[in-house]
């Protein structure tokens, strides 16, 4: 039988209802009951209150598709059948029917004509085998040859394989018993192999029968619960007799896509289209969830973060620009799925904006990056954890991305040099939050340095605009943004805040030169320097000029900068407010 997603997810859900299920929709990609993962990775975690007892508003027998994300799977993506997001059709006792109706229920969807008609003779399954904390699972190996699997196409496999709960190890678990469908060559072998790779894992059944305790001992639960997880992809593959999960109806839109504007074929370019439709999909939904994950530096953000920096790194040399190449992938993706889930049409303007935003701000780096680790390569055979922090620090490289690139070079990378080198850049953050690191910034990358860069072009601007009674009262620069404290009675009218950016981007424009010199506090003075006078300097001081023999700017500050302004992109204001009284704030980026 062949099926598209939409009819295979309709198909899933009628069957249980018919089965008195109750369908409810898919929760948030972000858990709520379970802060030891970053992502909703199974059905049953948003279900967690209702497995160890609490009342469900719509019932004891419950059924969905549960939108999931794995962070597991990112190196494993681009085979035929991993993947970061996926869907996952379920269905829930409880404390209702057990392994019984669970059994025989699976069976009938899988098999009968009615639903999706697959030949039984392709089909086994797994057990949990037993050990110390529990029994063998008897009553599931009798059942499946109940069902007409014979012996040879049972294994009994241990904890590892067949048991399931949290990842926190701490709730309800118990054994699973997992379907397997053969999509080799004919004949199917008369004995089931797990490790055949062939032998493809469709569905597991969860017998929720313990409570796992913080010390690692198990009880009986109050209520037996089933839970079982159908992954749509991998069903979706097996239906269409196809092992690549990537030609289906999920992807093939996007793939056609890549292959049409890049004038490649998927079938040269394999493992790059898989990896790049797989995450632009990630992205575009962890951006339309309810819970909005962004781009950032940490949890979910960082993941998201990941997986547009890893998709851009694979067209960056591609003669389209990656934000042109990206943004019409999620087009192709909610084009596709939008029926679905609504949620990525409402939310389509603001997934494109997002992605593109950090398209731009990695892109900047990007080139330099690719350079500096060549340039590493070229001196090294291997990547020092100090080498690998610089990558992350100046260029953006998450260390996933360095650990890929030399991989793909057959070099090794101290990973545990990186994560002594990051948890130094860590205690230095937690110092520069405390207001104790100086010059408000949060660290010196180039992202930082340009923008600090750019606070000395804003503050003449300022002056210029609105008067030498304008001076600087504080700043606080990250990666991400400039924050500008200055004095100024009232709020900024927008044409004044226009002007500001106007001038700031002239001199941006400009290309002026960025120079330094050491002099005394006094010849800075004289020179005319710009700088907080109550503050304590010592006996000499850095004045950093911006321009030639007639210059922009000039003031006493420690640095880093950059060396030129056209290094520094376009400069946008993104808010003005107060401070405090008397004091305005100007919060600012700078764009490619």
């Amino acid at each position: 039988m062949t099926l598209s997603s939409q009819e295979l997810r309709q198909k899933f859900l009628d069957f249980f209802r018919s089965k008195g299920h109750a369908i409810i929709p898919s929760a948030s990609l972000i858990p709520d009951n379970d802060p030891s993962v970053l992502f909703n990775t199974a059905g049953m975690q948003p279900l967690v209150p209702y497995l160890l007892g609490e009342p469900h508003p719509l019932g004891r027998r419950l059924a969905n598709v549960q939108k999931c994300l794995r962070t597991d799977d990112i190196d494993k993506v681009g085979d035929t059948v991993h993947l970061t997001f996926f869907e996952m059709l379920g269905n829930w006792s409880l404390g209702d029917y057990f392994q019984e109706e669970a059994i025989a229920w699976s069976w009938e969807f899988l098999t009968d004509k009615q639903w999706l008609g697959l030949p039984a003779d392709h089909l086994a399954a797994s057990v949990f085998a037993g050990d110390a904390d529990a029994p063998f699972d008897r009553r599931s190996y009798e059942l499946w040859q109940q069902m007409g699997l014979p012996e040879k196409r049972l294994a009994k496999l241990g904890q590892e394989n067949n048991w399931w709960g949290l990842a926190s190890h701490v709730g309800p678990c118990g054994p699973d018993t997992e379907i397997f469908y053969w999509t080799g060559p004919e004949p199917v072998p008369d004995i089931f192999e797990p490790a055949n790779p062939f032998w493809v894992e469709i569905w597991n059944n969860v017998f929720m029968a313990y409570n796992e305790q913080p010390d690692g001992t198990f009880i009986p639960l109050k209520q037996r619960n089933v839970d079982t997880g159908l992954g749509l992809e991998r069903v979706l593959a097996v239906l269409n007799h196809e092992p690549d999960i990537y030609v289906s109806d999920l992807f093939q839109p996007a793939i056609h896509y890549l292959e049409k504007i890049s004038g490649r074929l998927y079938s040269s370019e394999t493992r790059t289209f898989r990896i790049i439709a797989d995450h632009m999909r990630a992205s575009a939904f962890l951006l339309a969830d309810e819970k909005a994950v962004t781009p950032s530096n940490k949890d979910q953000g960082y993941v998201l973060r990941r997986l547009i920096r890893r998709a851009v790194r694979l067209v960056y040399n591609w003669s389209i620009p990656p934000a042109d190449i990206l943004s019409g992938v999620i087009e192709q993706i909610i084009a596709t799925m939008g029926e679905a889930y609504p949620e990525l049409v409402r939310q389509h303007d603001f997934i494109i904006a997002e992605v593109k935003k950090e398209i731009i701000k990695f892109n900047y780096t990007l080139g330099r990056g690719l350079k500096e680790f060549e340039r590493l390569v070229g001196h090294h055979h291997f990547i020092s954890g100090t080498d690998a922090f610089m990558l992350y620090q100046s260029y953006g490289f998450p260390w996933e991305m360095t650990k890929e690139l030399a991989q793909e070079r057959g070099l090794a990378v101290d990973e545990a040099g990186f994560q002594e080198e990051m948890k130094k850049h860590q205690e230095l953050s937690r110092t520069a939050a405390a207001g104790k690191f100086k010059g408000g910034l949060a660290d010196n990358s180039l992202a930082t340095t340009r923008l600090h860069t750019a606070a000395h072009l804003l503050l003449q601007a300022l002056r210029q605009v609105l008067g030498d009674g304008v001076y600087q009262r504080g700043s606080n620069i990250t990666p991400e943004r400039l924050r500008f404290d200055f004095s100024y009675p009232q709020k900024l009218t927008p044409e004044e805040i226009k002007q500001v950016e106007d001038i700031v981007n002239e001199q941006i424009a400009l290309d002026l030169p960025v120079t330094c010199e050491e002099m005394s506090l006094e010849e800075a003075r004289q020179t005319g320097a710009m700088g907080i006078f109550d503050a304590k300097y010592g006996a000499k001081v850095k004045v950093y000029t911006i321009g030639g023999d007639q210059p922009f700017s000039r003031e006493i500050c420690g640095g880093p900068h950059v060396e030129h302004t056209k290094e520094l992109g376009h400069f946008r204001i993104i808010k003005e407010e107060s401070s405090s009284a008397g004091v305005r704030r100007i919060k600012a980026i700078l764009e490619d």
